[in-house]
């Protein structure tokens, strides 16, 4: 499949990587026929789908399936007058109906738009009115149902409901009952140019309003370096990519480079997550890939993983925060398997990873995919050196970079602060070594100023991570009359330290800090909590952090070690 859009498949180093990799850009490109149907010609009973739930109930679908089931549904959203352009937001947690409904839009050239579960009316509303949704397919779960009926009243542009069910209250049409009855698809004669908008998402954004980030039909290609290269699928391959379809990271891990490799995708339908029930699965499914963010490999290293046949994995990644390399560590000396790390965003594909043929560093982002024009720039604009502190930028020529979204809808002003004069700003601090690895420091607006130094908070939660009372920890900086602002830890410890919450502890967690890094960076104020406030992705707030710490702690002089 991937020689269909690659001039060279295969690479042997990275120097190999960055020198040969050219993309082959058909014209009119559409995943669902330029790859899913083509695989459903070429092998139509080969699986692509696994699904299961926690009740254990499984559906296997091959290639044949998915184009039969996703023509169907295209027919459907014809029959009710979704098509070219239409925004329809997709509101389906881990329901396989999920894939079918994204390859159904693809189809017709519409826009999907995937949505989590959690949305409020106020939420629904937003996004609604922002985009000027004209369908929404959700789950039939009272939840769901109730917000997305109550927000209809004030989104003037919404036409349809759907519901999947099992509930389907009035005003909804029935997935299940109708999608058989809709006529026999035909393809539009026009379906879509490789510029048109195909998929928006709202960033879950850890401040502020969500984005609207939208991408072109060229933006599955973006996805060959993230699925076959740095996922390392082959046709054989069970891939298992942790992530709820209304975040990014599903279409990173859960659709596109996956079904560019061939590969089966592994669907696990679950509500609450806990890191038993995730093994259980790789053990019983014989899953061969895996990709989480380090919040996951952070649980399953503190479960007995001598309870678990782990041994069908072949090859593990993580993304979505930076990794604690203690946890690369614990997870490598338990298991045999390097954890590959990649970096990148709602508006890119993977722009720098830990390729195969690439020896890991634990703790870094790996190296610039060469898909993108990576730089480290100062304030002032100029280039860093090695070591030094920039903002990981993207230059972009005369060509938009394959993957790199096409702005941010409906705002020209977000859009040219962040992306002008050829450069696209990413807002991730980081340095780069010797030998080109990237090591992330933080957000731009995370990185704490304390008496003269710029301490970024990942280097702190690192070393905080080492010591086995702290599960999790996010840093933050917290205002201060003399220093400017002081370092905080809001720590979650592990069960077993629990009862040891309080000044002694406090203490022992500032000096292994000390021990571990640079003594100035260690958190003068020390809270402990149960959980830390996490965006849908899973990602820290820090931002709800520092908010509620204003309030907590008006002058941190006061408190915690001098």
């Amino acid at each position: 499949m991937i020689e269909r859009f690659l001039k060279q498949t295969t690479f042997s180093s990275q120097d190999d990587y960055r020198r040969n990799l050219e993309f082959t850009i058909p014209r009119n490109f559409n995943f669902a026929y330029d790859v899913m149907d083509v695989w459903a010609e070429q092998e139509p009973d080969k699986v692509a789908l696994i699904w299961t739930n926690d009740e254990d109930e499984e559906r296997f679908f091959t290639f044949q399936e998915l184009k039969d089931a996703s023509d169907r549904v295209a027919s459907y959203f014809l029959s009710l007058g979704i098509g070219h352009g239409d925004m329809v937001m997709l509101i389906l947690k881990r329901r396989h109906e999920w894939w079918t409904a994204m390859l159904a839009l693809h189809k017709i050239g519409a826009v999907a738009i995937p949505a989590t579960h959690m949305l409020t009316t106020h939420d629904i509303v937003y996004r609604n009115n922002r985009a000027s949704v004209k369908a929404i397919v959700c789950v039939g779960e009272t939840y769901v149902l109730t917000q997305v009926a109550n927000a209809r009243a004030e989104s003037p542009t919404v036409e349809t409901l759907i519901s999947i069910g099992p509930e389907v209250p009035e005003g909804f049409h029935n997935w299940h009952e109708e999608v058989d009855k809709a006529p026999a698809f035909v393809r539009p004669a026009v379906v879509n140019n490789n510029d048109d908008t195909m998929l928006m998402y709202f960033t879950s954004g850890t401040s502020g309003e969500p984005k609207m980030v939208i991408h072109d039909f060229l933006y599955p290609i973006g996805h060959i370096s993230t699925g076959v290269f740095w996922h390392n699928l082959h046709a054989n391959s069970i891939h298992l990519t942790v992530a709820d379809t209304g975040w990014g990271k599903a279409v990173w891990g859960k659709l596109y480079g996956q079904w560019m490799a061939g590969a089966a995708v592994f669907v696990f339908d679950h509500d609450k997550f806990t890191a038993d029930k995730i093994m259980r699965k790789i053990e019983k499914y014989r899953i061969t890939s895996f990709c989480a963010p380090p919040t996951v490999y952070r649980f399953m290293i503190h479960e007995n993983l001598d309870n678990y046949d782990l041994s069908s994995l072949e090859y593990c990644t993580t993304a979505g925060e930076a990794l604690n390399p203690s946890v690369y560590d614990k997870f490598f000396q338990r298991t045999g398997i390097r954890l590959m790390e990649g970096f990148g965003q709602t508006e890119t594909t993977m722009t720098l990873g830990t390729m195969p043929w690439v020896q890991p560093k634990p703790g870094s982002m790996g190296l610039p995919n060469p898909q993108y024009d990576i730089d480290l720039i100062r304030p002032d604009g100029s280039s860093c050196e090695d070591g030094e502190k920039g903002q990981i930028v993207v230059k972009v020529g005369k060509d938009k970079p394959l993957g790199l979204f096409k702005g941010y809808y409906r705002d020209e002003e977000l859009t040219r602060q962040t992306w002008h004069d050829g450069i696209y700003y990413t807002g991730d601090i980081a340095w780069r070594d010797e030998d080109g690895y990237y090591w992330f420091v933080g957000r731009a607006d995370d990185v704490i100023k304390s008496s003269g130094y710029r301490i970024g908070p990942f280097e702190v939660e690192s070393a905080l991570m080492t010591h086995p009372a702290v599960v999790e920890c996010a840093i933050t900086g917290v205002p201060d009359d003399i220093r400017g602002m002081v370092v905080k830890a809001t720590v979650v410890l592990h069960p077993d330290w629990k009862d040891k919450a309080g000044d002694e502890l406090v203490k022992a967690l500032q000096q292994h800090v000390k021990h571990e890094t640079a003594p100035y960076k260690y958190p003068r104020i020390i809270e402990f909590v149960n959980e830390l406030p996490k965006t849908i992705s899973g990602k820290i707030r820090r931002v709800e952090i520092r908010e509620k710490d204003k309030e907590t702690f008006p002058n941190s002089s006061k408190g915690g070690e001098k």
